[in-house]
């Protein structure tokens, strides 16, 4: 998927991560991002790619995805036979930001199409065309992981990791997170307040009753429902405690934690 993104999407700075990335683009270096689910990572290469006046092509990483689904591969139309370019082949011609999202879940066999483009070669072979493409200098490989779901079979191999100038993402301070939310949903403050003291309630149990905490993504979607009228109870069950369980005595147990933390004004 490719955007030229012309308005600067909002994004609230948490650290040096905008100076790193510029830094990291000047001098064509590729990037590793690592954080948890819906903490921000998406919106944040879209401002970059926006801030820097870049076409922008997403990739979402999957067990299916092939070296062809990258690459490209040759068609069949009007009787002949063409080929057609890959997300990645493209962003490398149009000197492009390429992102692609849980690199892990890609196959291995996958992922190494990108180990020339992640070194000082900066080269993307096509093996069935024969073509070596030599990357331009506007062009910069950024990848993502949640390393909270690595396992010997998903994590990134430690030579790959070392191809990529890496940071870290979390979910935002308090302060940060409300401004993110009232940004986002012109929601009042009050209520974006106990939308964050629910998160940091229900975050606690990561690791231990729940696989994932409740992100920045989910209180923004709690938050767009309730500015809109939905009952703010319902609205956290909707949007931020169904989609952390599927286990309904689970549910109901976090549905206590809703009612302790929002009140219904």
């Amino acid at each position: 998927m490719s955007k030229k993104i012309m308005d600067l999407p909002y994004y609230q700075s948490q650290h040096n991560e905008i100076e790193l990335f510029e830094h990291a683009y000047k001098n064509q270096l590729p990037l590793l991002i690592k954080g948890p689910t819906g903490c921000g990572k998406t919106r944040f290469i879209e401002h970059m790619a926006a801030k820097l006046g870049r076409p922008l092509y997403t990739i979402a990483c999957h067990d299916d995805l092939t070296a062809a689904d990258l690459v490209g591969r040759h068609l069949i139309g009007d009787g002949e036979t063409y080929w057609h370019d890959g997300p990645l082949t493209k962003a490398v011609r149009e000197g492009a930001i390429c992102y692609l999202d849980e690199v892990v879940e890609a196959r291995k066999d996958t992922t190494v199409v990108l180990h020339p483009l992640s070194d000082d070669r900066r080269m993307l072979p096509i093996e069935r065309t024969g073509e070596l493409l030599k990357a331009p200098p506007e062009f910069m490989l950024v990848v993502s992981y949640n390393p909270g779901y690595q396992n010997l079979l998903k994590g990134m191999k430690p030579s790959t990791r070392q191809r990529f100038v890496s940071m870290r993402f979390d979910y935002p301070d308090i302060e940060t997170e409300t401004k993110i939310i009232q940004q986002e949903t012109d929601i009042d403050h009050a209520t974006s307040t106990k939308l964050i003291e629910l998160a940091h309630a229900l975050r606690v149990l990561k690791d231990h009753d729940l696989e994932e905490s409740a992100s920045t993504r989910l209180l923004v979607y709690a938050a767009t429902l309730i500015k809109s009228g939905f009952d703010p109870i319902e609205a956290c069950r909707a949007a931020i405690i169904e989609p952390l369980s599927d286990e309904e005595e689970t549910v109901e147990a976090l549905m206590e934690v809703v009612k302790a933390k929002i009140a219904v004004s």
